[in-house]
């Protein structure tokens, strides 16, 4: 058979390990990964130097179409995604009209036909309006499921805030559902506590620890008793650790994901960054960073998502609390946490685990997430060794800004691959957009 692509000399990566071995491609899927014979390949490219990984997988981005494209659309965020070596995104309900309708998934969808840069699926969100049709829709083509659920008020009409709404959440179907923990009761008791000068510095004492611990507390309870596995989103305090321990000893499937950024920073950098970092849940002390990476050295944490949720810098740059929650991170993920492997805080192993493998494995994405035969050739090939600055030019985000700008980071994405064919060549996009739907395998 001939291939129509051979990566020769590279370190192809698992979560398992590493072995230099030629990557040999036909039809946008792996073909062989080993000794390829090149004189049978329509094109080879030496990548001697380099890592090939797994595409990413991001199970949380915020794309902002319909309805809010000023600060993002499909094209400018898929673009964003494979710049940095994310090949698949999974979009969150949050647009205008939210997706919670089969009309509104279906919608966004052709939307993403021709334009996304990377392969796509669409959450369908829960609300008051469609709890009962949420078994039906967890089905649908194109989607992963249902989330984000938001038990917390952060994004419109999609808020779930009480138990017993939560148990008919969990009750209506059976795919993993993801989850923003925050409690609403508690939210609305802390908005009196805003300062009479307010800055970005107050968010996460108005979203406190609490406010966290007792959310996940609640919808674990609720997993447990209704046999209903849930994704907690974006953990950030140390409190919800030993809950969410706990869950996965029990055995019914509880999973959980934390962010580069609340990995990153903590709350001294809200005098330097102000907004640019208020996002919900809220970056925290450095006591409950530390703990974060604790969690991640104990293999708590099960993905590593962007939750990529960009607003314009004029937008962010409005009086706390008028600025709004959310900073872009799709191009930025794995950089970052390349760059944490660089400082010896987790290893490549187990980058590939947490961003490609896992993921696919939770939601049942089909033939991706490896480096192996039969398997999509998605791939991300960095140069480990690769410093580089973060500056406006080259973020693609049409917010234009990251919170990670004028910072070094050694770890660069050099080649994206997509279906087989280059979207990101030399560090610099290539073609045209060729993302597709993704497929899953259903529980």
């Amino acid at each position: 058979m001939g291939l129509d692509l051979v990566l020769t000399g590279g370190t192809v990566v698992s979560g398992a390990g590493r072995r230099v071995a030629d990557v040999g491609i036909a039809g946008g899927r792996i073909v062989t990964v080993g000794e390829c014979d090149r004189s049978s390949a329509k094109e080879w490219v030496d990548v001697s130097g380099l890592h090939i990984l797994p595409g990413v997988i991001d199970t949380q981005v915020h794309f902002r179409e319909p309805g809010l494209t000023h600060k993002e659309d499909l094209e400018s965020g898929t673009r964003a995604a494979v710049m940095g070596g994310v090949t698949t995104v999974f979009d969150e309900p949050n647009t205008d009209p939210t997706t919670t309708t089969q009309a509104a998934l279906e919608d966004k969808l052709r939307r993403a036909e021709g334009r996304a840069w990377c392969h796509f699926a669409f959450w369908v969100g829960a609300s008051m309006d469609n709890l009962d049709e949420l078994g039906r829709l967890e089905l649908l083509p194109g989607t992963p499921g249902i989330g984000e659920v938001f038990m917390g008020s952060s994004t419109g009409p999609l808020l779930v805030a009480d138990d017993a709404s939560l148990r008919r959440v969990l009750e209506n179907g059976r795919r993993r559902v993801s989850i923003h923990a925050e409690d609403e009761e508690r939210l609305i008791g802390r908005k009196g506590l805003l300062s009479h000068s307010p800055h970005a510095r107050e968010h996460p004492n108005l979203r406190d620890v609490e406010s966290s611990r007792l959310a996940t507390e609640r919808v674990l309870r609720l997993s447990t008793e209704t046999g209903r596995p849930v994704h907690v989103l974006h953990v950030s305090s140390a409190p919800e650790l030993p809950l969410l321990a706990q869950a996965k000893r029990n055995g019914l499937g509880a999973s959980c994901e934390v962010t580069p950024q609340h990995l990153t920073f903590n709350d001294e950098d809200y005098e330097r960054l102000g907004a640019l970092i208020q996002m919900n849940t809220p970056i925290r002390s450095e006591e409950h960073r530390s703990a974060l990476w604790r969690a991640v050295k104990d293999g708590l944490f099960d993905v590593i998502g962007s939750d990529h949720a960009p607003h314009t810098r004029e937008e962010k740059t409005r009086p706390y609390p008028s600025s709004p929650s959310g900073m872009p991170g799709v191009q930025t993920l794995l950089p970052v946490m390349l760059d944490w492997r660089h400082r010896g805080e987790i290893g490549l192993e187990q980058v590939v685990r947490m961003t490609s493998e896992t993921p696919a494995e939770l939601f049942g994405v089909r033939n991706k997430g490896r480096v192996w035969p039969g398997y999509d050739a998605d791939l991300a090939l960095v140069d480990l060794d690769g410093r580089f600055e973060v500056t406006a030019e080259w973020l693609q985000s049409k917010c234009g800004w990251s919170p990670y700008e004028g910072r070094w980071l050694t770890g660069r994405v050099v080649h994206t691959l997509v279906g087989g064919e280059f979207a990101v060549r030399e560090g610099g996009l290539a073609g045209s957009p060729k993302g597709r739907v993704v497929e899953f395998a259903l529980a």
